[in-house]
């Protein structure tokens, strides 16, 4: 699901789109601020443009139609030389310039292109510009470290939850010590199989190389769901349910509410 943003960029508001191929910025929003009559298809027509575009594309799509663009190329800064962002994209397969509709709607381009765009407006407008978007991603980057460590915290608080529920009703009195932390540790990676379909020594075993554990590695999500998982199986354990009953119960949860935070993730999205 796309994320949207603003920025402000010499009072002019510009609208960006986050998606899977990255973040777009939206050049009819940057065209406010362009003096006199300016069109995307102006600077879509100039060869220098076509230039870029065109190495652009080759770096990061491999299914750009290079045919289409030499002929475009070829074309290029002629008098009778016009060429819309539609027709860009639909005969080179171009993926850093779209075109939207919709609330969002407009011409948005890839943030390494709409910087480029950027120098059109003005050298003034994309040194604002870079400073702008640079201080979002800062800033969405805080807010992402500040939830995963919340989410930490509240994955350590149901652990003691889970953990006092274990003491009180699986540890038989006479057990020694080794024998309790037995028990502590096949509880907890029977929550690792239910949530990431392996224990930690399996986790351990496939990443000989990592710096953490099976959960230091988890995503926000996932330490989401165990946290819940968490104070689920504590419950279940005071119902007296068999580990084997437990396990699968865990694991249809942790299915469901995974699949959910990945397709309706505007909960979570708000803490990023």
């Amino acid at each position: 699901m796309a994320k949207t943003n603003k920025i402000h960029v010499k009072d002019i508001q510009i609208a960006i789109i986050n998606d899977e191929f990255g973040d777009f910025i939206s050049l009819t929003d940057m065209l406010k601020a362009k003096d006199g009559d300016f069109f995307i298809a102006d600077w879509l027509r100039n060869r220098n443009t076509v230039e870029f575009l065109g190495v652009w594309e080759s770096v990061n799509n491999p299914s750009f139609n290079y045919g289409e663009f030499a002929i475009i190329k070829s074309q290029a800064g002629l008098n009778n030389y016009k060429i819309s962002v539609k027709d860009w994209v639909q005969k080179t397969n171009a993926i850093g310039l779209r075109s939207t509709a919709g609330r969002y709607g407009g011409t948005y381009a890839h943030v390494d292109i709409a910087f480029e765009f950027g120098m059109w407006i003005s050298a003034e407008f994309k040194v604002y510009l870079i400073k702008e978007f640079k201080r979002l991603k800062e800033d969405e980057n805080e807010r992402l470290k500040l939830n995963w460590d919340f989410q930490r915290t509240l994955a350590k608080v149901n652990y003691r939850i889970h953990t006092d529920a274990i003491k009180e009703n699986l540890i038989p009195k006479e057990l020694n010590k080794n024998q309790v932390s037995f028990i502590y540790a096949d509880e907890a990676d029977m929550l690792n199989v239910a949530l990431f379909g392996k224990t930690a020594q399996q986790w351990r075993s496939e990443n000989p190389t990592a710096s953490g554990n099976i959960r230091d590695m988890a995503t926000i999500e996932q330490l989401v769901v165990l946290s819940n998982l968490e104070s689920i199986n504590a419950m279940l354990i005071h119902q007296g349910l068999a580990q084997s009953n437990r396990l699968y119960q865990l694991n249809q949860m942790a299915i469901t509410q995974i699949k959910s935070l990945l397709n309706h993730n505007s909960s979570i999205g708000k803490l990023k």
